[in-house]
């Protein structure tokens, strides 16, 4: 298996970390988890909650585009999935996406974007070398 496809399952992996700190910042501010309209009380969430909930879904969103970039490339260029370009690629890409979630509970704004920035750069990269 390739390392795009490995940083793949592990990026995978990241939203559903993410979805247990949400729990645990719901279950503080509000005492119980509402597994009836989770998506209501999320909304509801304040300070670090509502920041680790945001994480979690810019965690989905560029899950999608990093799974887009890895098949296309594996269906495009079979041969340059396996380089050291496309693992150094997805690497980076997994990197910042592990910064961040968690730049994004310190409340640190320009860590988060540059963080998001440096790992759309991977993903076009990806796509540049398909």
């Amino acid at each position: 298996m390739t390392t795009p496809l490995w940083c793949l399952i592990f990026a995978a992996l990241l939203p559903y970390v993410l979805s247990f700190s949400g729990g645990y910042f719901r279950m503080r501010q509000f005492g119980a988890v509402d597994n009836k309209h989770p998506r209501l009380q999320a909304a509801q969430l304040e300070g670090v909650g509502a920041r680790a909930y945001a994480a979690q879904a810019n965690a989905w969103e560029a899950l999608a585009v990093f799974t887009a970039a890895v098949v296309v490339l594996h269906v495009a260029n079979p041969e340059a999935a396996r380089g050291a370009t496309a693992a150094n690629l997805s690497l980076g890409f997994l990197a910042t996406r592990v910064v961040h979630p968690i730049a994004y509970l310190a409340n640190q704004d320009l860590v988060r974007s540059l963080a998001f920035l440096v790992g759309l750069v991977c993903v076009f990269g990806i796509f540049w070398i398909a």
